[in-house]
């Protein structure tokens, strides 16, 4: 398995893309799994290859002066408990810090509304994310779980 930071904007798309679509279960609304890849393009990247084919990736994108915030990240199925999510997570929060943001956020689904958002909660808590605030954003059924760390 290697890391790699991705600069090019298409072979970003297109890693999000691959990646998104292999985890429906997480990115089932088409027209947020098209912003998150639209989106990926202009953001810092960096992806984990398994015989130089993505297994999984994370963008960051600044929401403040001194804040960042992982704005998508995803690993294939196959490729789970295996160490990629957490060595994706240590190069982009090694990046932010170079980059001179002193914090970090993560927005995701609060904790006991469905397994995968579940695991996903426990992913977060367990890199070092602290729960700051769940809101409303989303909808009723899927309150948004706001965590944060310092960098």
């Amino acid at each position: 398995m290697t890391i790699r930071k991705i600069t090019n904007p298409e072979e970003k798309q297109q890693i999000t893309r691959i990646i998104l679509e292999a985890l429906p279960e997480w990115f089932e609304i088409e027209e947020s799994r098209e912003a998150y890849i639209r989106e990926s393009a202009e953001q810092p990247m960096f992806a984990a290859f398994a015989e130089e084919q993505p297994a999984g990736f994370i963008c960051l994108k600044q929401t403040g002066d001194v804040t960042a915030e992982i704005a998508v990240t995803g690993v294939r199925k196959e490729y789970h408990r295996q160490g990629i999510g957490r060595a994706l997570f240590e190069a982009a929060k090694k990046n932010a810090a170079e980059t001179g943001f002193r914090f970090l956020q993560v927005k995701t689904v609060k904790m006991g509304m469905y397994p995968e958002y579940d695991a996903t909660n426990r992913f977060y808590l367990g890199v070092g994310f602290r729960e700051f605030e769940v809101l409303p954003l989303w909808d009723e059924a899927n309150p948004c779980q706001i965590y944060i760390m310092g960098l």
